[in-house]
């Protein structure tokens, strides 16, 4: 396993379209490793394959439930609800800004077994559901953020 770079916004790559994965290959699962690897080196809770620069349909999540996701060809079949809250992205790298998601979703994929998985997701887990998915598609939350981008890098006032 290896920790990939992150690319950030500016990179085309982020900007693309994703193709669909036809077959396991040892490539993509050493590719699944080194996400889910350089994703927990970031302290993120979701990675996308176009931001380790491939243009494949694959995202990782782990929101830190017991249960690390690796979600291909994932297609959101049904959402309902709504939930406004801060996002950001470990390809805009201390920026955030509030976006508004469904607050739950189901999500059709498969798993790296390639086998066809069903996942359902509520809150924290459907907001990171669907921003990963944005991002095969190449569309980053800052085209959705409501009232502008904010910095979380800059010191605290007194």
């Amino acid at each position: 396993m290896a920790i990939r770079n992150i690319r950030v916004d500016g990179d085309d790559i982020l900007r693309k379209t994703c193709k669909e994965v036809k077959e396991m290959t040892p490539r993509i699962e050493t590719l699944i490793d080194d996400m889910f690897e350089t994703m927990y080196d970031a302290n993120g809770v979701g990675l996308a394959a176009p931001q380790v620069g491939i243009l494949k349909r694959i995202v990782v999540i782990d929101v830190m439930d017991g249960n690390p996701l690796c979600l291909i060809n994932p297609v959101i079949v049904s959402e309902d609800g709504e939930q406004t809250g801060e996002e950001g992205c470990l390809s805009l790298p201390g920026l955030s800004g509030e976006v508004t998601r469904p607050n739950h979703v189901v999500c059709k994929a498969l798993d790296r077994d390639m086998n066809e998985i069903v996942v359902e997701g509520e809150e924290l887990l459907a907001r990171a559901i669907c921003h990963e998915l944005d991002h095969l598609d190449g569309v980053l939350y800052k085209d959705l953020v409501i009232d502008g981008l904010h910095r979380n890098d800059l010191p605290e006032e007194d």
